[in-house]
């Protein structure tokens, strides 16, 4: 049965989480958005040039499977039945790590909040060969959404002991075998908040080299 959130550790978590998942939606979709002070800021939608934009050469992105990985990567990630996947190669990465756009970086964050909700309170099953790469702006921004849902459900299924039990999460590409749960629950919400600011610089740098 699940925990009472209100009288949970998880609680501060949780609020951490929401606010961190809510700003960066805001700031992919607008039209408003939290700007830091108290005050909104007009963001227009992000659109499938900026999402696929390579701001240096030789980065990591998404890419359609029919013209294979790019630069340094040896393998495009994803399910293979989809048109598109995200760069990768098997470790060792490459050194040093390639610049990943903000398709790359939407796209991985997505994908960890889908498969660390089925390894928590799913079927365990899932594999990033089960999840499918979005080649556009909207079913990126739709699968973050779909993904924040998932994880916020799952912690809504947990109780107080599961907390403190190493591996309760059997997510397989992270340390989550060998932590206790709180502490995976705080590294997805510190992935939210430092992917969540380098899309945003991104959307930044976007924007000024139009003007």
């Amino acid at each position: 049965m699940g925990v009472s959130v209100t009288a949970s550790r998880l609680a501060p978590l949780l609020e951490q989480f929401d606010f961190a998942c809510g700003r960066l939606a805001a700031r992919l979709t607008g039209p408003l958005m939290d700007s830091g002070d108290g005050s909104h800021t007009e963001v227009g939608p992000m659109t499938d040039a900026e999402y696929l934009w390579e701001p240096v050469p030789d980065c990591w992105s998404v890419r359609r499977r029919a013209n294979g990985p790019g630069p340094r990567a040896t393998l495009l990630a994803g399910a293979a039945h989809g048109d598109w996947g995200r760069d990768a190669a098997a470790y060792p990465h490459p050194w040093p790590p390639p610049f990943t756009t903000i398709a790359w970086r939407l796209s991985h964050l997505s994908e960890m909040l889908i498969l660390r909700a089925d390894h928590t309170a799913g079927g365990h099953r899932l594999t990033r060969d089960d999840y499918p790469v979005s080649g556009d702006a909207a079913a990126a921004v739709a699968a973050f959404d779909a993904g924040v849902t998932a994880w916020r459900k799952a912690l809504l299924s947990i109780d107080e002991a599961a907390l403190d039990t190493v591996g309760h999460c059997t997510y397989p590409h992270g340390s989550d075998l060998e932590e206790p749960f709180v502490d995976i629950v705080w590294w997805v919400n510190q992935e939210v908040l430092h992917h969540g600011a380098e899309i945003a610089l991104l959307r930044d740098l976007y924007r000024a080299r139009q003007l």
